[in-house]
């Protein structure tokens, strides 16, 4: 006699898990969340009102002595005008991929997309990925200077 088949958790097709779906929400909405801080950001250096904490986020460079380094000081009101996105783009350190990058979170969305739709052995680990990046992203943008 065969055991018979047990639903996994939750089972609502075509999700395999109430665990998975859950864990690709919360990808998806902190992504959203990182892009549409990334986006101020960029607006603020484009319009060229780049303060402490849109440089430090964007790049990655969390100490102050070593932004000036890379772009110089700021002016009076303690604003960089004269930065540019290239140039946050060139300065940019591993931590800023993380914290400021549309195309890792345009990633992360993609990867969790596939987990609500795909049921395939490697997806629980494509979410993890996901999962794991968007919180080394918030742990990291919590070192982000005040």
């Amino acid at each position: 006699m065969q055991a018979p088949y047990i639903e996994p958790m939750g089972g609502y097709p075509p999700y395999t898990g109430f665990t998975e779906f859950a864990i690709a929400l919360g990808v998806i909405l902190s992504a959203i969340v990182s892009l549409l801080g990334t986006s101020s950001r960029k607006r603020m250096v484009a319009i060229g009102e780049a303060r402490l904490q849109d440089l430090s986020e964007m790049t990655g460079i969390f100490d102050p002595k070593q932004l000036f380094a890379v772009f110089g000081p700021p002016d009076m009101g303690r604003i960089w005008r004269n930065v540019t996105l290239h140039d946050v783009r060139q300065a940019r350190a591993p931590a800023g991929w993380l914290m400021s990058s549309d195309l890792v979170d345009y990633a992360c969305v993609l990867a969790a997309l596939a987990g609500m739709a795909f049921n395939y052995p490697f997806i629980p680990l494509l979410l993890l990925g996901a999962l794991g990046v968007q919180a080394a992203g918030w742990i990291v943008s919590a070192r982000v200077p005040k």
